[in-house]
């Protein structure tokens, strides 16, 4: 039996998969290294920074060492995320010495620079030209117009098969413990065609699996006054529940992420049992007791979403729920967190994360009374863990003995690491084939019928 994952307990909404990139530059061409930490709608923006470097001729190094200058993608949600990402610039300083940062950390270049004086630039969030400006003066161009023509697809951080699709920027929530809206301003949605645009092209390069982002996915649209725009003869609005319809007929996986669960969100349903788009939705919960919510200033509806929960599973058995919620929060009581355990009790969700509350410079939740000792966030934590784990353990079990589609996400000597419909990459459970697997290889999608599980994974054989 291989290494179970754990479906991380320590999940932060500030991450994203792993950066991988392929380097063959030729001899004399520039490199630029990058590092990416932070969220998938961060990994969108450096795929965006380095698809224009490559097409201007740069080349992109994995490392530091093989590189001429190194862009750091920050992070600036929570302070242990600050924290990180001051270090990645630190080590990035020491192992190359040019060092560009970008990113939400860079809407606040005095504390960049502050801790590293010797920065060659520092840029904010989504600001692409002036990246690329600067990494002009440092590493000038050297294009070869034989050599450099614009690529057929994007430089893509994550492996080929799947693909992050960001459909807007900002967000229009005010929530106390988050300072997004003051990083990346109000919600500003791209235009639906462009949206679909790049999905085609994706799809056309191989993408078999499409992960919609954005701050917030429900509200696509409301900047824009849900516009019309045309497309394929036709047109197509701006908003969520048309454009999930259009990439649902583009071939591939459409997961959608970060959906708040306002009452429009019931219409995606019949699109998942319909099969255009997957069955699973990601929605921020964060809390289920009213007046949690009510500090966080967050809609204190938990009783309703229970029943757009169970309207939801009763429209499309089969959805996936996943959700993130935050634990010692201030002023939370053991009767307010009591009031969280017995909500996801009835809820039942089947795949959920938990963060201990942080402060947040900046964050309006910082100023609020009665904050939760360190050792009563680790209780609460704990305890809610052991609550999520026993459900996803028995929904795992139920799921034994079902045939269940899966994509191959990688192939070694050991077997295949897959996923269900019902797994989202990095943050969610894998499939594992031990036997059988020989000709397999990333991205294929196949039949399995489940023969083993456990507390997150599960175990199968292809038919």
């Amino acid at each position: 039996m291989r290494a179970m994952t754990q479906n991380p307990p320590n999940l932060r909404p500030d991450l994203a998969p792993k950066i991988q990139i392929d380097a063959n530059p030729r001899a004399g061409q520039p490199t630029i290294g990058m590092v990416s930490l932070g969220c998938p709608k961060a990994l969108v923006d450096s795929e965006r920074i380095l698809t224009r470097l490559r097409a201007e001729g740069y080349a992109i190094s994995p490392d530091y060492k093989g590189a001429d200058a190194v862009i750091v993608n920050t992070c600036g949600f929570l302070d242990s995320a600050k924290a990180e990402s001051l270090d990645a610039i630190g080590e990035a300083l020491r192992e190359n010495g040019k060092v560009l940062v970008t990113g939400c950390l860079g809407a606040d270049p005095e504390y960049i620079t502050g801790a590293h004086p010797k920065v060659m630039a520092v840029t904010g969030p989504h600001q692409y030209e002036a990246v690329l400006d600067a990494v002009h003066k440092a590493v000038p161009p050297k294009p070869d117009p034989f050599v450099d023509l614009l690529p057929q697809q994007s430089v893509s951080l994550t492996p080929r098969h799947y693909s992050y699709l960001k459909i807007s920027e900002g967000c229009n929530h005010a929530c106390k413990f988050c300072i997004i809206p003051d990083m990346r301003g109000k919600l500003a949605s791209r235009p639906a065609h462009a949206i679909l645009r790049e999905a085609e092209k994706l799809v056309d390069a191989g993408v078999k699996e499409l992960l919609v982002i954005s701050q917030d996915t429900s509200a696509y649209g409301v900047d824009r006054k849900h516009d019309m725009a045309p497309w394929k003869g036709g047109e197509v609005r701006a908003h969520i529940t048309d454009l999930a319809r259009e990439l649902g007929q583009l071939g591939a996986w459409v997961r959608l992420h970060y959906v708040y669960p306002y009452p429009h969100v019931r219409n995606l349903i019949p699109l998942m049992a319909e099969g255009l788009v997957l069955p699973y939705l990601d929605i921020p919960f964060q809390h289920a007791h009213p007046d949690t919510l009510r500090r966080m200033a967050r809609p204190a509806a938990a009783a309703r979403t229970l029943d757009e929960i169970a309207a939801w599973r009763a429209a499309c058995p089969d959805i996936t729920l996943r959700s993130t919620f935050i634990v010692g929060y201030p002023g939370e009581t053991e009767a307010e967190f009591q009031t969280l355990l017995d909500w996801l009790d009835e809820a039942q969700l089947d795949r959920v994360g938990c963060f201990q509350y942080e402060n947040v410079a900046g964050a309006r939740s910082n100023l609020l009374p009665d904050h939760v000792a360190p050792e009563v966030k680790q209780d609460r934590w704990d305890r809610f863990m052991e609550k999520a784990q026993a459900i996803s353990e028995a929904k795992l079990a139920a799921k034994v003995g079902s045939l269940q589609q899966v994509i191959v996400d990688e192939v070694d000597s050991d077997g295949a690491t897959c996923r269900t419909k019902a797994d989202a990459p990095e943050i969610d459970g894998n499939l594992f084939i031990d036997e059988g697997f020989e000709g397999l290889k990333p991205g294929d999608m196949v039949t399995v019928r489940v023969e083993e599980a456990s507390e997150y994974d599960l175990w199968g054989r292809q038919v």
